[in-house]
C-alpha cells in the first residue's frame, strides 16, 4: 500500500486529536514511566532502505516502515537531492539522517510517536498548535529482498539456494550480498570487480582477458564454457565467460561447499557459490542515465529505466542497457562491450512471476592472456601492468543470449509452490595462444596459437514446494526441490603452424600469423545433472535456536565425444547431506556451525593407466565450519573457522593405477566487518588466513605440498568518509593485499606477495531538482608491478597498472 495523507483542511479534528494526544500522553503516564518507555523506544531498531526527495516523503516512508506517528506543525524546508536512509537503526537515528543540515530537530512524544520541531521558531509558536498539514503514515510496499544494511554496501541477508532468502544472523553458513549501491559507487564493470571486496575471494584472471575465474576459500570456480554463476538461483542463464554488473541488484557469495543448497554446479566448484539477483521495477518510476570514461580511453554509458503498471502496480518493467568502446590501459588492446537486460514481473495477491531476457556481447582486439611458466626456471618479475603479450591481429568475440521464467504461487497461507525454466547460448570465436615463459629472462613462446570456435547450449528447470508448520511448539520451514541441468558443448579448432615468440619486458609487434577458421563445430561433450532435495529448518525457543537438516540426491551423467562418437561416458549418483545450527543468545550475537558437502564429477582412468576406462565415484568435498556473527544495528561483523577437504584423482607412479586417493585440505580463519562506524564513516572488508596442504596423494612427492594459487593471507579493507567541509562529498580508499602463491605443485616457483591502494571520491548534488552523482577512482595509486594470481591450471595473470576512471549519473 502506498503512503496516504490526511489533509487537515478536511480532517482538522482528526489531525488535531492525533497531535494533541502525542503531546498530552507522556504527562499522563508520569515521569518515570515516560522515561522508561522512551529508553525502550530509542533502542528499538528497524531496517530502512529509503531515498527521499523531501522531508515530507521521508517522514512518510519512515512511518510506513515502522508504524510510528510522526507529526509536524511547521513549514518543512526543501532539501537538495535525495536523502538516503539505509540499514538497521532506530527511528530517532533515521529521523536524524533525514533532518541533517535543515536546522530542524524532534521530540519523542509517546509510544511510537514524535514531532518535528524548528528550534529557531519555538519562541513564536506553540508545539501544541496545529496550523500546517500533519502527515499520518501507512505501510509502504515491501521488497522481497533482504534489506540493505547500514552504510548501503551489503544487505542484511541473501539467497541460500533452496532455503530462500535468509537473514545473515539466521544463516548457518557464511554469506555476503553486495548491493547495487556498492556496485555503482565502485563503478564496477563486472561482478568480478565487486567480489574482490571479499577477503576470501580472488579473481586471478586479468579484467582485460576474455574470461573471469574465481577462487573462494582457496578453491577454483571456473566459468570456462559452462557458467558457474547462478542467476536468481538458476544455473545456465548468466553469461558464461564474464558477467557484466549492469543487470545485478545484488551479487551474492555463499562461501564453502553447498551441494544441498544449490545443487551441484555445472563444473563442480566446491569453494563457494555466486548468485546474481536481477534488478526489478521498484515502487517509484526510475529514469537513470550515466556516462563514464577511463580504464584507458574507454568511453560509454548506461541506462536504467523502470515502471510499474496496473491498478495495484502489479506489473513491472525494468530495462538496463550499456555500451562501451575504446582503447584500454593495455598496450594494443581495444574493447567493445554491450548489455541489454529486460526484466518483467508480476506481483499478485498469491501469484508472483518474472521473465528475464539478457543479451551481452564483448569484442576484444589483442585480449590479454594468462601466462604459463616452464618448469624448473626461476620465476621472472612482473613487467609493467600495461604490457600486452598478445598481438593486434589476435582477437576474441563473445555473444551471450539467455532467458529465465520463474513463478511462485501461495497455494495456502503457509504453502508456496515454485518453479523456473531457463537457459542460454554462448558463442565465442577467438584467435590467440598461451604465452609460455621459457627462461628467467622473460622470453616466451605463444604456444597453442589457434583459431577456436565454441558454442555452449544449456538449460535448467526446477520446481518444488516450501511450507511452514508447527509440531510440539517447534516451528518448521520445510522445502522439497527437484532440479535438472543440461548443457552441450561444441568446439572447432584450427591450429597455427608457426609459434610466435618475444620477451615479456619488450613485447613488440610480431608479424601476423595466418590461421584459417574451423569449418565446423563438432559436439565435444554433454552434461546432465539431476537432483532431488529435502530440507527442514526447525526453530526452538522463540527462534533462539535454529537447526537445519537436509540431503540431496544428485545424479551426474557426462558424455565426451570424438569425431561424432562417444569416446567416454560417466554416470553415477551420490547423496550429499547438510546439518547446520544457529544459536542466538541475544539479538546482537549469532553463533553458528555447519557440516556440508560439495560435489564434483569423478574421473575416468586415462588410457595410459593400468585400469584404463575405470570410473571413480563422484568426488566429495566436506566442510566443517563454526563461527560467530555480530550485529549492532549500524555495524556488524563475523569470525569463522573452517576446514574443507576435497578429493581428486591421480595415477600411482609405482602401480600405474588411477584412483581417487588424493586430498586437498584447506583450513582457514575469516574475520569480516561491515557497516557504519559513525553516520559519516563506513567500513567493509576483512582478512582470511589460509593453511592449505595436499595431505593425501598417490604420488609421494606431492604429499605435504601447498596447493597451487593458495596464499596464506588475503586482506581487503575499504573505508568511506562523508566529509564535513563539503556537503555531498565522500572520500574512499581500498587496501588489498595477497601473500605469496606457489605456481607449481612442487612448490619451487612462486609469485611474491603484493599490495595495492585505490582512492576514490563521489559527489552528490542536485541541478534543477535532478539528483546528480559524480564518481572518480584511481586504482593502484602507487603503480605497483605484480603478478596478481594463479588459477587452478597454473596460469598466472599480470596485475593492472595505475588507472583512473570517472562517471556521472543523473536521475530524471
Amino acid at each position: 500500500m502506498k503512503p496516504t495523507k490526511i489533509n487537515p483542511k478536511k480532517n482538522s479534528l482528526i489531525s488535531a486529536f492525533l497531535v494533541s494526544t502525542t503531546m498530552v500522553l507522556p504527562g499522563a503516564l508520569g515521569v518515570n514511566a515516560a522515561a522508561a518507555a522512551q529508553t525502550e523506544i530509542t533502542q528499538s531498531t528497524y531496517v530502512f532502505d529509503i531515498s527521499a526527495r523531501s522531508i515530507a516523503d521521508g517522514v512518510s516512508e519512515i512511518g510506513g516502515v515502522t508504524g510510528w506517528r510522526i507529526a509536524y506543525a511547521i513549514e518543512l524546508p526543501a532539501i537538495e537531492g535525495s536523502r538516503i536512509i539505509q540499514g538497521r537503526m532506530t527511528v530517532p537515528a533515521a529521523v536524524d539522517m533525514l533532518l541533517r543540515g535543515t536546522g530542524l530537530t524532534y521530540r519523542v512524544t509517546g509510544e511510537n510517536s514524535l514531532i518535528l520541531i524548528d528550534p529557531s521558531a519555538q519562541g513564536s509558536q506553540s508545539e501544541n498548535a496545529v496550523t500546517d498539514p500533519v502527515l499520518i503514515e501507512t505501510s509502504v510496499v515491501q521488497s522481497d529482498l533482504p534489506s540493505v544494511y547500514a552504510g548501503g554496501q551489503v544487505a542484511t541477508g541473501g539467497r541460500l539456494g533452496m532455503l530462500g532468502n535468509t537473514d545473515i544472523m539466521d544463516a548457518p553458513v557464511s554469506i555476503t550480498s553486495y548491493t547495487s549501491q556498492k556496485i555503482a559507487d565502485q563503478q564496477a564493470e563486472t561482478i568480478a570487480d565487486v567480489l574482490q571486496n571479499d577477503p576470501s575471494v580472488r579473481a586471478p584472471n586479468a579484467e582485460t582477458a576474455n574470461i573471469d575465474t574465481y577462487q573462494i576459500r582457496g578453491f577454483g570456480v571456473n566459468l570456462f564454457n559452462t557458467g558457474e554463476v547462478s542467476f536468481n538461483g538458476s544455473y545456465g542463464v548468466a553469461p558464461t565467460y564474464r558477467v557484466l554488473s549492469g543487470m545485478a541488484e545484488r551479487i551474492e557469495v555463499v562461501k564453502g561447499p553447498n551441494a544441498l543448497l544449490n545443487g551441484m554446479s555445472p563444473t563442480g566448484a566446491v569453494g563457494g557459490a555466486i548468485n546474481i539477483v536481477p534488478k526489478r521495477a521498484g515502487d517509484e518510476d526510475l529514469n537513470r542515465v550515466s556516462a563514464d570514461y577511463g580504464r584507458g580511453e574507454q568511453v560509454g554509458g548506461n541506462v536504467d529505466i523502470s515502471r510499474r503498471f496496473g491498478d495495484e502496480d502489479q506489473f513491472g518493467v525494468r530495462f538496463n542497457g550499456g555500451y562501451h568502446n575504446g582503447d584500454t590501459y593495455l598496450d594494443r588492446q581495444t574493447k567493445e562491450t554491450s548489455l541489454g537486460a529486460l526484466a518483467l514481473d508480476y506481483k499478485g495477491e498469491r501469484l508472483r512471476a518474472s521473465i528475464d531476457l539478457i543479451d551481452q556481447r564483448e569484442n576484444l582486439d589483442a585480449p590479454a592472456r594468462e601466462v604459463r611458466v616452464a618448469s624448473g626456471i626461476t620465476m621472472p618479475g612482473a613487467p609493467d601492468g600495461s604490457t600486452n603479450l598478445i598481438q593486434t591481429w589476435e582477437w576474441s568475440d563473445a555473444v551471450d543470449r539467455s532467458g529465465l521464467v520463474q513463478a511462485e504461487y501461495d497455494a495456502f497461507d503457509t504453502v508456496t509452490v515454485f518453479g523456473s525454466f531457463g537457459g542460454g547460448r554462448t558463442e565465442v570465436d577467438r584467435l590467440f595462444g598461451t604465452p609460455t615463459i621459457t627462461n628467467s629472462a622473460g622470453d616466451y613462446n605463444d604456444v597453442g596459437l589457434s583459431y577456436r570456435r565454441f558454442q555452449t547450449d544449456r538449460w535448467s528447470v526446477s520446481g518444488g514446494v516450501r511450507g511452514e508448520f508447527e509440531t510440539a511448539e517447534i516451528k518448521h520451514k520445510a522445502t522439497f526441490e527437484a532440479t535438472r541441468y543440461e548443457d552441450v558443448l561444441r568446439q572447432g579448432i584450427s591450429s597455427a603452424t608457426v609459434i610466435p615468440s618475444s620477451n615479456i619486458y619488450a613485447a613488440g609487434d610480431i608479424a601476423p600469423v595466418s590461421v584459417s577458421a574451423p569449418a565446423t563445430k563438432p559436439k565435444t561433450s554433454e552434461t546432465e545433472l539431476t537432483g532431488f532435495a529435502l530440507s527442514d529448518t526447525m526453530a526452538f525457543w522463540d527462534d533462539q535456536v535454529l537447526v537445519t537438516l537436509g540431503a540431496r540426491h544428485q545424479s551426474i551423467a557426462v558424455d565426451s565425444f570424438r569425431n561424432g562418437a562417444i569416446s567416454s561416458s560417466y554416470d553415477d549418483s551420490v547423496i550429499t547431506p547438510m546439518a547446520g545450527v544457529v544459536v542466538k543468545p541475544n539479538e546482537n550475537v549469532s553463533l553458528y556451525a555447519n557440516y556440508i558437502e560439495g560435489l564434483s564429477p569423478g574421473e575416468i582412468a586415462p588410457a595410459s593407466a593400468a585400469n584404463s576406462g575405470e570410473a571413480t565415484s563422484p568426488y566429495v568435498a566436506k566442510q566443517l565450519e563454526t563461527g560467530v556473527k555480530l550485529d549492532f544495528g549500524s555495524i556488524g561483523g563475523s569470525l569463522s573457522v573452517f576446514q574443507i577437504t576435497q578429493q581428486s584423482g591421480d595415477t600411482d607412479p609405482d602401480t600405474n593405477v588411477f584412483s581417487a586417493d588424493n586430498e586437498q585440505r584447506n583450513r582457514g580463519l575469516e574475520i569480516n566487518v561491515f557497516g557504519e562506524v559513525t553516520p559519516s564513516v563506513r567500513l567493509l572488508g576483512g582478512v582470511m588466513f589460509l593453511d592449505s596442504e595436499i595431505n593425501k596423494s598417490a604420488d609421494p612427492t606431492k604429499k605435504g605440498k601447498r596447493p597451487v594459487g593458495t596464499p596464506d593471507m588475503q586482506i581487503n579493507l575499504t573505508g568511506e568518509w562523508d566529509t564535513p567541509f563539503a556537503k555531498g562529498l565522500t572520500l574512499s580508499s581500498t587496501l588489498t593485499h595477497t601473500s605469496q602463491q606457489f605456481v607449481d605443485a612442487a612448490n619451487t616457483q612462486d609469485i611474491p606477495d603484493w599490495t595495492t591502494l585505490d582512492l576514490g571520491l563521489r559527489y552528490k548534488t542536485s541541478i534543477d531538482n535532478t539528483p546528480i552523482t559524480l564518481r572518480a577512482t584511481v586504482q593502484n595509486v602507487t603503480d605497483e608491478k605484480y603478478w596478481s594470481g594463479v588459477n587452478q591450471w597454473r596460469f598466472i595473470s599480470l596485475g593492472a597498472p595505475r588507472t583512473a576512471f570517472v562517471s556521472v549519473t543523473a536521475d530524471f
